[in-house]
């Protein structure tokens, strides 16, 4: 099989998934309603008019889906939970269904010997919250290490590595920013405060966690390789600015306390005495979501400081991302160059692709492969990575894609919710048993 050949014994393997992308059962059981709901169902949001409502209807076929998991021979499951599932309107009492629903997928997991790695906040922030300001408002932050307490009360005996954030840079420019994504807003640099507000979040929900005896806290960050258009002196200045605003952004917070000197003057007005600090909690681990590089040229127009090129000569994905299997290795040992010993041991909490509808997809081995095989010279030149997760286990609601983007390794037919494994499940499970 040979993808996990000379892999060290302890290397995790597992799949990836997120609420609003597969559970469904939005009006069910007191869940409220996350700015997903009401992004999804404004016309012209997402394509088709697709919506979350059923998804995967995977919060009634838990059982069948940790089935499949445990088919695979996974060691791990990564998930998020839906903040308005358990708190409604992101404050007060606990909604005590919504906490049962994660006991009882927790326990399932347990059941099957495979570890649950929760994600405290998968882009689902409740309405209620997102009404009052959203993460423009510092208070949200507050609101988040209440919620990360909660479900540290609840699961904590048995959830033993948390995640509290996905991809603040995704929430924060689709959402805030550029108006892609919920909630909608094109704010463009006055988004920043959102950046803010997610770290200093993040840095309380581990001081929530550890005070209830977390053993392993992390954050995962979408990171990239930048590369300048060109060896012009314009083109390089542009790369380095898009790294600070993708990479270090999120990174020099929670891993050296400060922000890049140019983001930390435009951000002088947000930053309190103690934040840095807060944010600065100590982590156990670092998640990085990674799927392609990024190729950065001077800008052109007024906007942005930066203008997107794209990556020629290389296979592309459904969704036109550009395949790049050495930008993951390149990644992974820039950060080891970058932080030195300030880098914590690293997990590859997404990394998939897209593909057109089918479960012949000779395609997604090929990505996985190559990926796995990056991770592999990454770990034999020195950086601590300790484990994968491949994006995602099944094909869900792709944000403002619908369900026109297929990143699972089991094919849904969301007519019907009949899960088939594709070619990839059964070669992943393969490489998996042969690694004993």
């Amino acid at each position: 099989m040979g993808s996990l050949d000379g892999f060290p014994t302890w290397f995790e393997v597992g799949v990836s998934t997120a609420a609003y992308q597969i559970e469904g059962a939005a009006a069910e059981d007191g869940r409220g309603v996350s700015i997903w709901d009401t992004f999804s169902h404004t016309p012209g949001r997402t394509l088709g008019g697709d919506t979350g409502d059923v998804a995967c209807d995977h919060y009634h076929r838990w059982a069948d889906d940790l089935d499949l998991m445990a088919g695979l021979g996974v060691d791990a499951y990564r998930f998020s939970l839906a903040w308005p599932r358990i708190q409604p309107d992101g404050r007060g009492k606990p909604n005590l269904l919504g906490l049962d629903f994660y006991d009882r997928l927790v326990d399932g997991l347990l059941e099957r010997d495979i570890a649950a790695v929760p994600t405290l906040f998968h882009w689902d922030l409740p309405q209620a919250l997102e009404d009052d300001g959203g993460w423009l408002n510092r208070e949200t932050s507050y609101r988040f290490a209440e919620y990360a307490g909660i479900v540290g009360d609840r699961l904590g005996d048995r959830v033993k590595r948390w995640i509290t954030l996905n991809e603040p840079i995704v929430h924060m420019a689709q959402g805030y920013a550029f108006g892609s994504h919920a909630p909608g807003l094109a704010l463009g640099f006055g988004a920043l405060p959102v950046a803010h507000h997610q770290l200093l979040g993040h840095g309380l929900a581990v001081q929530a966690l550890r005070s209830r005896g977390a053993a392993e806290i992390m954050i995962t960050n979408n990171c990239t390789p930048v590369w300048p258009a060109s060896d012009d002196e314009a083109d390089r200045a542009a790369a380095m600015i898009y790294d600070g605003f993708h990479n270090r952004l999120f990174n020099d917070p929670v891993l050296t306390g400060t922000y890049p000197e140019f983001l930390a003057e435009m951000l002088g007005a947000v930053v309190r005495d103690g934040d840095m600090a807060t944010i600065l909690s100590p982590i156990d681990a670092l998640g990085v979501n990674y799927y392609n590089p990024t190729r950065v040229g001077a800008p052109t127009q007024d906007e942005l400081p930066f203008d997107m090129k794209q990556i020629d000569g290389v296979p592309t994905t459904a969704f036109g991302w550009p395949v790049v299997p050495d930008g993951l290795h390149e990644l992974l040992t820039g950060l080891k160059r970058t932080y030195g010993d300030g880098l914590p041991p690293i997990y590859i909490t997404e990394n998939g692709c897209s593909t057109e509808d089918g479960t012949t997809d000779r395609f997604r081995i090929d990505y996985l492969d190559g990926h796995l095989a990056a991770v592999k010279r990454s770990i034999d030149a020195g950086v601590d990575v300790r484990g994968y997760f491949v994006w995602s286990l099944l094909d869900n609601f792709e944000w403002a894609e619908g369900y026109s983007q297929r990143f699972g390794l089991v094919q849904v037919d969301f007519d019907t919710q009949q899960r088939t494994p594709k070619d990839s499940y059964h070669w992943l499970a393969a490489a998996l048993r042969e690694r004993g």
